[in-house]
């Protein structure tokens, strides 16, 4: 990949693909391509193949999707899994049928049975039943693996899959309804000092433990991958099966932890109330990042710094 070569980053102004296309730009990568949804509906297959014989990209980051939290995936089980396959199924297909040099599949770690070992490794993918709050997306997200994984085997393309862990940063989702955990634990205490208030409920036991990655680190490592790795790199000789990437820090948290942590950071002076009528979710979710750091890349930003770091973007992009 040349600073000149033409990279289409769909999904390019959320969390994930925002955080992409700043890492590009700061690389000096001249020839980026995207699409707001009002210019390109990525669920019509007809526009998605029209817009790839106008552009022709050479690289394609697929980072559009469908997300939520727990409750948005419980909520909208149809919307996710229909949206979410629709997208990859047009953007994967068409970056064949057009000969793109290499494709990065963005999905999640949710992709892991609910009761897989920890830390999860590649390979306990479809090992055992997934969590069902989040299933209909995890659906979508194996289907897009396996759909890289075959295009590779049956036409010899480049498609590499890489699963982050839960991810916060700049351009997040801060909205109660659908975000994840971490940004609306931020924006319920920002709130919450402003008015004063005198307790912040937090929904679930506290107890569950989740691994986080600060969004630019995320991209920073999607970029290493699209600049010095192949497809090939994913896999042994013996059976191309489980090529995706974990990444992740390999460092877990207590949701309690997390909210003290978040608390600390915000300057809330209040109480915390975890409801635990409310569901946890998964109690563990931690990925073994081993097989990225055999190739080459580990997580720079901790934890406590990220979330400072993101405390202050939100601060000025209220």
């Amino acid at each position: 990949m040349n600073k000149t070569s033409k990279i289409y980053i769909a999904g390019h102004r959320g969390l994930v693909g925002s955080a992409i296309v700043k890492n590009l730009q700061s690389k000096s990568y001249t020839n980026l391509v995207y699409r707001t949804h009002k210019e390109l509906d990525l669920l019509n297959q007809q526009a998605v193949a029209d817009f790839f014989e106008n552009e022709k990209p050479e690289y394609v980051i697929l980072a559009a999707a469908k997300v939520g939290g727990i409750v948005a995936n419980n909520t909208y089980r149809a919307d996710f899994i229909y949206e979410n396959l629709q997208i990859q199924n047009n953007v994967i297909h068409q970056s064949y049928v057009h000969g793109v040099t290499k494709l990065l599949f963005l999905g999640s770690t949710c992709i892991y049975p609910k009761n897989a070992l920890q830390p999860m490794k590649e390979d306990s993918l479809l090992t055992s039943e997934l969590e069902y709050t989040n299933e209909p997306y995890a659906i979508s997200k194996i289907a897009g693996i396996k759909m890289c994984e075959s295009y590779n085997i049956q036409y010899g393309t480049n498609f590499i899959s890489v699963m982050p862990t839960n991810l916060y940063g700049p351009n997040d989702n801060f909205d109660l309804e659908t975000s994840h955990v971490l940004p609306a634990l931020l924006r319920k205490m920002h709130e919450a000092k402003l008015n004063k208030t005198a307790q912040v409920e937090i929904w679930g036991s506290g107890k569950p433990r989740r691994e986080f990655l600060y969004s630019e680190d995320m991209a920073d490592a999607c970029v290493f991958l699209l600049e010095s790795r192949d497809a090939k790199d994913t896999y042994d000789d013996k059976e191309i099966r489980n090529t995706h990437i974990n990444i992740g820090t390999g460092v877990d948290i207590s949701i309690k932890e997390l909210a003290l942590t978040i608390k600390k950071i915000v300057g809330f002076k209040g109480e915390l109330y975890f409801n635990d009528t409310k569901p946890d979710g998964t109690m563990i979710k931690l990925t073994d990042p081993s097989k990225l750091h055999s190739l080459g890349w580990k997580h720079k930003v901790e934890l406590e710094d990220g979330i400072k770091m993101m405390y202050k973007w939100y601060n000025n992009n209220l």
